[in-house]
């Protein structure tokens, strides 16, 4: 999947001791630190049976005189490998649930008290995959949730570059970034024994102004407790089932109000 406007046990001991401590550029071509790491991270969490996140989320907008804002969101996730998660969003005008039981996806929107649904039986990832296809809403950064993660981030990378180490959040990171053709993107991944992706950040460089979407990642719990009702949905009174739900311009579900 590549981006739209959008082990332990394996555990490599390059990303422990092996990495150069200073910066390495790459402007061209592949830079094999940073897809070590980035295999690493991925291996992680493809093997994580579940693992619950908080997400803070940051996307620039150009309006049409110019001005730069930056809109920002939060999200938790829970995520039960391999077809169950429930992703709870607050966007600008909304607040909105994800969620995948197995057999069905559904998207309720608070605000307005109105769902969608669409029987997807399978994986977390053929949840994502409908639900960026016929939705419209905008998931920068699901790739982290799919089944592989590192096929999905290097998919059309045209370049790579590995920059030492920096910090997030006070906690020490390796620092990647990937280009493609029409986008560039950065990740810090912790560093040590358990390489989580702390940050991520697509550049839409191509764009006027260069709008970027950053997610930062932070409680992080790979053993949540996960009750049996967790991932499915029960219609509150009054909720009106539609057949989609309205998406403002920058894919977040907007308030009956705001699309008349």
């Amino acid at each position: 999947m590549e981006h739209d406007l959008y082990n332990k046990r394996g555990f490599l001991a390059a990303v422990l001791f092996g990495l150069a401590a200073g910066p390495v550029v790459a402007t061209e071509g592949v830079n094999p630190d940073a897809h070590e790491v980035l295999k690493s991270m991925s291996d992680y969490l493809a093997e994580s049976r579940a693992f619950s996140v908080s997400a803070d989320i940051s996307n620039e907008i150009i309006t049409q005189e110019g001005q730069k804002l930056q809109l920002n969101g939060h999200a938790v996730l829970l995520i039960e490998r391999p077809s169950h998660f429930r992703v709870t969003r607050k966007g600008r005008f909304s607040d909105a649930v994800l969620f995948h039981d197995g057999n069905k996806v559904t998207i309720y929107g608070k605000a307005m008290n109105a769902y969608v649904q669409k029987d997807v039986a399978g994986t977390i990832d053929d949840a994502i995959n409908a639900i960026e296809r016929d939705s419209g809403l905008n998931l920068p950064g699901a790739d982290l949730l799919l089944s592989d993660p590192y096929k999905a981030l290097t998919s059309g990378a045209s370049g790579s570059g590995y920059y030492g180490t920096a910090y997030v959040e006070g906690i020490e990171c390796h620092h990647l970034a990937f280009r493609t053709p029409k986008l560039d993107w950065q990740m810090w991944v912790k560093a040590g024994d358990e390489p989580l992706p702390m940050k991520y950040v697509i550049t839409t460089k191509w764009m006027t102004g260069a709008p970027q979407y950053s997610v930062q990642l932070s409680n992080w719990n790979l053993k949540p407790d996960i009750a049996a009702d967790q991932f499915t949905f029960v219609a509150p009174a009054g909720a009106a089932k539609l057949e989609a739900l309205p998406v403002d311009e920058t894919g977040e579900i907007a308030t009956m109000q705001e699309k008349k």
